[in-house]
């Protein structure tokens, strides 16, 4: 594991280490993760960001970094409605459903479109795996209503929470 003897991480300190693990598909989600990868780089400069799509994502591969991001939209797999992506589905519901995250800060991302009745349920199913996986969700999960193109501000805005959590925990 990327904590050996339960090393508390420092969250300020250069070289910090965000893993995003994410599942896109139509490139929304991409985009999100984008946006705030953009925005991270101005509010925590010395932070590293590794991002890694769901579908490349080995179980282990989870637990590396010093905190763990999800992020995937809803999906009407399958005719049923409000499930993960899924190419993220697979990653956490099979390849990854005996995965502990041994109390690893985690924090989520979900998109979704409110014409359904669902909407958003990704952010639900995101943070179902970290607490039924022992990991630490850190703050509440960002959800995306419909297109994300002009919700920047709202993901930067989220970003700093994001910092500002990390900052007060380490």
């Amino acid at each position: 594991m990327d904590n050996p003897g339960g090393r508390v991480p420092n969250f300020t300190r250069s070289g910090f280490l965000l893993h995003i693990v994410f599942a896109s598909t139509s490139g929304h989600t991409e985009y999100v993760v984008d946006a705030l990868i953009d925005s991270l780089k101005d509010i925590a400069p010395g932070w590293e960001i590794e991002e890694t799509m769901a579908e490349t994502t080995q179980p282990q591969d989870l637990l590396r970094g010093d905190v763990l991001l999800l992020a995937s939209a809803t999906w009407n797999t399958g005719s049923i409605e409000g499930q993960l992506n899924p190419y993220m589905s697979v990653l956490l519901q099979d390849k990854a459903k005996n995965l502990d995250l041994a109390s690893k800060p985690c924090a989520a991302i979900g998109l979704g479109d409110d014409r359904y009745f669902y909407t958003a349920r990704a952010a639900d199913h995101l943070e179902h795996y970290v607490t039924t996986h022992h990991g630490r969700l850190i703050l509440p999960t960002l959800k995306i209503l419909n297109e994300p193109y002009g919700q920047e501000e709202t993901v930067r805005g989220w970003g700093k929470q994001l910092v500002d959590v990390l900052k007060q925990i380490g």
